[in-house]
């Protein structure tokens, strides 16, 4: 065999191995990626980046999201920082609401918003029927499986068509994944103001969302409402959440109207 064709020996130690996996999801840490994709980028082998994603699944670091791979919730927490000013003004004026709705239905609540093509939750109220969820206060989810998030991209072209254009990762066999339907689905959330995530990012859980509208008429926030499959009928939700959802949306145009009228003041002054 010539010099040419002889296989390079790869002196990096298995700790490295692992760290140039980890640092090769990138952006697509919380989508998912595929093996074969992993490890062109982290420049491995197939099966060695199979053995070591498996020994990072083991430890917490990375999880299985379909036939796809994303960072766990332990590296994640590890980069968790402190939520922006926005973030927390958003979740001081629109947790009274989240509140309200958890009273009227005694559900699992969520408050979240889109940054890119993830949703952040910035608030949860646990209802009577717990149910195992992968959301969590300050945690990110992609946006076209979960129903904050589809409810959110639906009046989001841009953040939209950037999730079209991407891979939709399989989380459970309900998810979709395939561009077109998803789209035929945010066109109809554009005209009902009200989304469903039927099994999509967890199986046995479903949820059904509804925005929260600014003054321009484009979302800030969404609610939802999210319970066990079989004993929790979102279809039987909708009208509370809308309700909710109006009286959030009137919350944030008065906050927002305070906010001009100071500033108003200001430049005045």
């Amino acid at each position: 065999m010539s010099p040419s064709t002889t296989p390079q020996h790869d002196a990096r130690t298995a700790v490295d191995k692992a760290m140039s996996l980890l640092s090769a999801f990138g952006a697509d840490s919380v989508g998912g990626v595929g093996v074969s994709e992993l490890a062109r980028r982290s420049d491995l082998s197939k099966s060695t980046a199979f053995r070591l994603l498996g020994m990072l699944q083991r430890n917490g670091a990375v999880e299985r999201a379909g036939n796809a791979y994303r960072l766990g919730k332990m590296i994640l927490e590890l980069g968790d920082t402190q939520e922006s000013t926005a973030h927390g003004r958003m979740r001081d004026v629109l947790t009274p609401y989240l509140a309200d709705l958890y009273e009227l239905t005694k559900q699992t609540v969520h408050l979240a918003v889109l940054q890119g093509t993830d949703v952040i939750y910035l608030n949860k109220l646990y209802g009577h029927l717990q149910v195992r969820s992968p959301s969590r206060i300050g945690g990110k989810a992609p946006a076209y499986c979960t129903a904050v998030g589809k409810v959110l991209l639906a009046f989001d072209p841009t953040s939209a068509e950037e999730v079209l254009r991407g891979e939709l990762p399989a989380w459970t066999p309900h998810t979709i994944t395939d561009p077109e339907v998803l789209r035929r689905e945010l066109s109809v959330i554009r005209k009902e103001h009200v989304g469903y995530d039927r099994e999509e990012i967890l199986t046995g859980l479903n949820c059904i969302a509804a925005p929260v509208m600014g003054p321009a008429g484009k979302p800030v926030a969404a609610l939802s409402i999210s319970g066990p499959t079989g004993k929790f009928i979102p279809d039987s939700q909708s009208e509370v959440l809308r309700k909710v959802c109006y009286a959030a949306s009137r919350a944030v145009a008065a906050v927002s109207a305070r906010q001009r009228q100071q500033l108003r003041n200001a430049q005045t002054a």
